[in-house]
């Protein structure tokens, strides 16, 4: 470890903390109906598209009505992007004659990219053609992530009314999160990455010569349009397969750090927006600290275990960190700090393989997942995501001091600590369900590179991924096979709505709640102490629930390259 790498580690940190204000402020202004730069733009736009779909913006919805909308928009965009992905080869846009999509992968595919996770088994440049990656996988981006937006705005809508039974209306605010968030930001965005370099077109791969006379395809395409939205987003899927380490994806230092930037960006400026809307912004701080503490942690251990490199090697007279897997042009810290980001936020895209990664630098980015991607977390996800950890640590603290909890004025009663443990429990049913099931069996063992401990960590890490929406992988197991294909979509499928629906039944419940003044006996939740205890909760759940398979995974791995053994690919 460096000074130097510290500093890009800080100057990171403070670039996204000076984002929170001014992005918390505009976003808040978006979904409360005022005013912004943007409006005299924008609002003939969006009442075009409310009369146009026969909607009433001033009409708002119960939860289940909100609920109800959210399923029917999800259902409609699976069918047109499964449809778009099986009739690729007869429609237009595809210079490269890609064949129809076999019916399990798209399967998989549509469900990744509804699920905002964006796994991806298989390869952009060699599976897609233009129109999909636009059409169907672009355009998913823009929607999955204003709906996990939508969803979390309504969330702080529970926790900010008072004898409500309406949460605001899913229609208004997903057109508002794509037509004044995602579209401005991303058209500034995609122009930033071509000036980078990165291709924008629509004209056939191109041919080259080698020195050696060879011939070469290159591909090329519509790629940074998709980029933006899929870091702003926290969608993760890359137009290549290499995803962030291929130059055209991610050409410079610059260009990294941007996108590294970009992916923390929204989830840390609702934070802000939470505070806002509850009218005490030392509320939004309080939660970003903690999900900051849990991210300069994992980024410490990552970047130390990464730094110090493999024994093996030392023991060789081979110095140095650990370089395997990584692009030259990042090296070690930018690498350990995308991995440790990419996790944190539900995003997925990945700028070197995590399966090269030493046993406890790959441990990080599972324990990311595992605790459910809370930590800035995907845009939107990420903070109702916390918001039930919240629930859940005030419930504890209730019980110490033998009161009914309260936050920002609600009491937190049975309903909301069941529906907070349901959303929790999904997680790793999912994630420990079908890896167990995977270990033992044959069809699926197969499909793993390597054996012993770090076999395994490429299983789990991939249910893991799944369920925590996250999309990206180890890059050591072969996921486009009939079993993967389906496990892994329905395990995306849980992840995301298992959690989405406990969370609107939650805001729902206390949106219709009164407000509880301040006693004496009311815990400061804004301060260190519930900072901490947030943490400690959500450390010892993650802890007993993971720590059996993380044992048999990276903790051995990590144990075996210390005594002189190694698990090389067979």
């Amino acid at each position: 470890m460096t000074i130097v790498g510290w500093l890009q580690i800080a100057l990171f940190c403070l670039v996204v903390v000076a984002l929170v204000k001014p992005l918390g402020f505009y976003m808040t202004r978006v979904f409360t109906g005022e005013r912004t730069p943007l409006t005299p733009i924008l609002n003939p736009v969006e009442r075009g598209l409310y009369r146009l779909a026969g909607i009433d913006e001033n009409h708002e919805q119960h939860w289940l009505a909100y609920a109800a909308a959210m399923l029917a928009f999800q259902i409609v965009g699976f069918v047109i992007l499964y449809a778009v992905l099986r009739l690729q080869g007869v429609l237009p846009f595809n210079p490269a004659g890609m064949a129809n999509v076999a019916p399990d992968l798209a399967f998989n595919t549509a469900v990744s990219f509804l699920t905002n996770t964006n796994w991806q088994n298989y390869g952009g440049e060699s599976t897609m053609s233009y129109l999909s990656q636009m059409l169907a996988l672009t355009t998913q981006n823009f929607l999955s992530a204003a709906t996990g937006v939508a969803l979390a705005v309504a969330l702080i809508r529970g926790f900010s009314r008072a004898s409500f039974r309406t949460i605001g209306s899913f229609w208004v605010d997903v057109t508002r999160c794509t037509l004044y968030v995602l579209l401005p930001i991303c058209v500034v965005y995609a122009l930033f990455l071509v000036w980078e370099g990165i291709p924008q077109m629509l004209g056939p791969y191109v041919e080259a010569t080698t020195l050696e006379g060879g011939k070469q395809t290159i591909a090329l395409g519509p790629v940074a349009s998709q980029i933006a939205i899929k870091m702003l987003g926290t969608n993760g899927g890359g137009f290549f397969n290499a995803n962030a380490a291929h130059p055209f994806e991610n050409p410079t230092a610059l260009s990294n750090f941007v996108q590294m930037v970009s992916i923390f960006a929204i989830g840390a400026a609702l934070t802000n927006v939470f505070g806002r809307m509850v009218g005490d912004e030392r509320q939004g701080w309080a939660i970003l600290a903690a999900m900051g503490i849990l991210f300069l942690a994992g980024v410490a251990v990552a970047y130390w275990a990464e730094a110090s490199g493999n024994p093996l090697l030392h023991a060789l007279g081979l110095q140095g960190g650990n370089m395997e897997g990584k692009e030259v042009r990042f090296g070690i810290v930018a690498s350990a700090l995308f991995a440790v980001v990419t996790t944190a936020a539900s995003c997925g895209a990945v700028n070197a393989m995590h399966d090269s990664f030493t046993a406890l630098g790959g441990m990080i980015p599972l324990i990311n997942m595992e605790l459910g991607e809370i930590i800035i977390g995907g845009v939107g996800a990420g903070l109702y995501g916390m918001l039930v950890f919240v629930i859940v640590a005030i419930f504890v603290a209730g019980l110490m001091v033998g009161r009914t909890p309260e936050y920002l004025g609600k009491k937190i009663e049975a309903k909301e600590v069941k529906m907070a443990m349901l959303a929790i429990l999904c997680l790793p049913l999912m994630m420990l369900g079908f890896s167990a099931a995977a270990t033992v069996l044959p069809s699926a063992v197969a499909s793993i590179a390597n054996p012993g401990p770090h076999g395994f960590s490429e299983i789990l890490y991939a249910y893991t991924s799944a369920a925590a929406n996250n999309g990206s992988a180890f890059g050591g197991l072969t996921g486009n096979t009939l079993w993967y294909n389906v496990t892994l979509a329905v395990a995306m499928l849980v992840g995301r709505f298992f959690m989405i629906v406990p969370a609107m039944a939650i805001a729902g419940s206390l949106a219709a709640k009164k407000t509880v003044p301040v006693s004496a006996g009311t815990l400061p939740t804004h301060g260190g102490l519930f900072v901490g205890l947030l943490v400690g909760v959500i450390l010892i759940v993650g802890g007993l629930t993971f720590f059996p398979a993380l044992a048999l995974g990276p903790v051995v791995e990590h144990f075996s390259m210390i005594g002189g053994q190694s698990f090389a690919a067979q």
